[in-house]
């Protein structure tokens, strides 16, 4: 039987996959599949632990800001609202889902590289803590909007710090050839000039070097380097009060990651010490291994030497895998002592790039059979669609011994959602 993290909600008890007291196979006999399944206390667990560690590690001096990008579901935003999170947001869409669940506006930051005039005027007249900004067109169109509405409008830069971290090139972000952020020497002239503006006011910098990174000296070398153009912002007379470090800390799909208060405790004394609030934007790494995708086979195929397994989840469901080769722990939800052998594991859609696993051994499989995609709570549901014609999954919270539709499979009708014919 696959090995799982001491603290992880999803176990094997009698031969039966498990989320916290229910059994996924009653699950699925209620709701079909395929189906998203998440933990309540496994996210609570997650959130408070970020919540409660860069309180202590700073002295309250925190705002922790969940990126909603990672999962928007609304049940699971008021869990993680009421468990004391701010949101990171990057679009008017999330910020009207931050807002739905509650979330205070002093605890949002709106990130992204595209914000559009329309988007801003929402942001501010919601009174959010800040804008980020990414370029001095940005920051210009900021203004404007401020000065329509008659308000100062709060901003940060976001600076590229030209840091390599080692994760997919996809999810890098932290280098000068990358669209995000602007070089230090161009963040400082941005700052100057929201601090000359009537219609701005500077209160902070921030940085993202990627995600999925396992690997903490990345993150502290970006912080250092915020830390150090913050203290020299300080000396001309343009004080922050905040300093980003970002998110991305990665969780453990194959191998071995830091865990939350390691994390924070690398960086947040360097921020404390300096003076500065420390905001810091985790996503995957509270929802992430919260969740799960299970699946049934539908048929299995050889050809030559190859076998599939032919899955009713696929890249509709959960692009991950073909977007970026990432790899997801695949198990069976009733336990099986036969001996593994090498398939691939695909899904319906008309894509040869449609996969959760290539060369993967697993007990073997017979149709009907039920998988569980692990570490599956980060996007997953967040990046599904309507490829093909497929029906995007229900989703389903897990709370001690009972469960419930969160959000229902589409049907049919929702295909024509928006249609004008």
């Amino acid at each position: 039987m696959p090995p799982f993290p001491a603290e992880s909600p999803f176990y094997y008890h009698l031969g039966e996959l498990y989320c916290e007291e229910v059994s996924l196979a009653t699950i699925t006999a209620t709701v079909d599949t395929p189906a998203y399944v998440y933990s309540r206390s496994e996210i609570l667990r997650r959130a408070r632990a970020f919540v409660e560690t860069t309180a202590e590690v700073t002295g309250g001096m925190a705002t922790v800001c969940y990126a909603v990008k990672a999962n928007a579901n609304p049940a699971l935003l008021h869990i993680l609202v009421e468990s004391g999170l701010g949101t990171d947001v990057t679009s008017g869409g999330e910020l009207f889902l931050a807002l739905h669940a509650g979330a205070a506006p002093e605890k949002i930051i709106f990130s992204g590289v595209g914000k559009k005039s329309v988007e801003m005027a929402e942001a501010l007249t919601a009174g959010i803590r800040a804008i980020h900004v990414e370029s001095e067109m940005e920051l210009l169109a900021v203004a404007d909007v401020a000065e329509r509405l008659g308000v100062v409008a709060p901003v940060g830069v976001r600076v590229n710090p030209n840091i390599s971290a080692e994760t997919h090139p996809y999810i890098s972000t932290g280098l000068h050839g990358h669209k995000f952020g602007v070089p230090r020497e161009r963040a400082v002239s941005m700052l100057r000039e929201a601090a000359a503006s009537p219609w701005l006011r500077p209160v902070g910098i921030a940085a993202h070097i990627g995600s999925q990174i396992t690997d903490l000296d990345p993150f502290r070398q970006a912080v250092m380097f915020l830390v150090q153009l913050a203290d020299d912002l300080r000396s001309e007379g343009i004080p922050l009060e905040y300093i980003d470090a970002g998110g991305g800390l990665g969780i453990d799909y194959q191998g071995t990651a830091p865990g939350v208060a390691e994390w924070v405790r690398r960086i947040g004394p360097l921020v404390a010490g300096a003076g500065y609030q420390l905001v810091v934007e985790p996503g995957r790494s509270i929802v992430g291994p919260s969740g799960a995708l299970l699946s049934r086979v539908v048929y299995t195929k050889t050809q030559g030497a190859k076998k599939f397994v032919i899955v009713d989840a696929g890249m509709t469901d959960l692009i991950r895998p073909t977007l970026y080769q990432a790899y997801h722990p695949i198990v069976p939800v009733s336990g099986s002592t036969r001996l593994a052998e090498v398939v691939d594991i695909v899904g319906p859609i008309c894509e040869t790039s449609d996969f959760l696993a290539r060369d993967r051994a697993i007990p073997p499989a017979e149709r009907g059979d039920l998988l569980a995609i692990l570490h599956a709570g980060a996007y997953g549901y967040a990046m599904s669609s309507n490829y093909n014609g497929h029906l995007r999954p229900v989703e389903v919270l897990v709370d001690g011994d009972s469960f419930h539709v969160i959000r229902r499979r589409q049907s049919y009708e929702d295909l024509l959602a928006g249609a004008v014919e």
